[in-house]
């Protein structure tokens, strides 16, 4: 099922993936270099890098003209953004974004690729599962 999707979807594609990889990059070096933890480390890398596997059935070239950075209303910090306790807290919003940021390229792909979709959604299933032995560390 592929249809013709506007510059406005490749447009929630182009952030929703930048965000995504950014916070499994974060996650993934606060396991690696915070908490020395080489299994946690690996599964983050390793989704990262399926994600980019999954996506790269996509037409990057057009999400990339699509971004329009000047003209992106939300893109100013909120105040939760800026303030973070601790390293634990770091990792939580990382993680939370990365889960809100796979929903969201689940269901804008549902309109372009629903085998595309369902890979996200089960990307997404692993990150829970994983966040989860990071949290208890085990």
């Amino acid at each position: 099922m592929k249809k013709n999707p506007d510059k406005s979807l490749y447009r929630i594609l182009d952030a929703n993936f930048n965000r995504t990889k950014e916070g499994l990059r974060v996650c993934e070096d606060l396991c690696r270099y915070v908490w020395d933890q080489r299994t946690f480390t690996r599964a983050f890398k390793d989704i990262r890098h399926e994600l980019t596997g999954v996506m790269a059935g996509l037409d990057a070239q057009k999400a990339l003209e699509a971004r329009h950075i000047q003209g992106d209303v939300g893109r100013g910090t909120s105040a939760s953004e800026s303030k973070r306790d601790d390293i634990s807290a770091v990792f939580w919003a990382n993680s939370q974004r990365v889960k809100e940021s796979l929903r969201v390229l689940e269901e804008v792909t549902k309109l372009m690729d629903t085998g595309v979709s369902s890979k996200l959604k089960a990307l997404r299933y692993k990150v829970y599962a994983l966040e989860q032995k990071v949290i208890g560390r085990g």
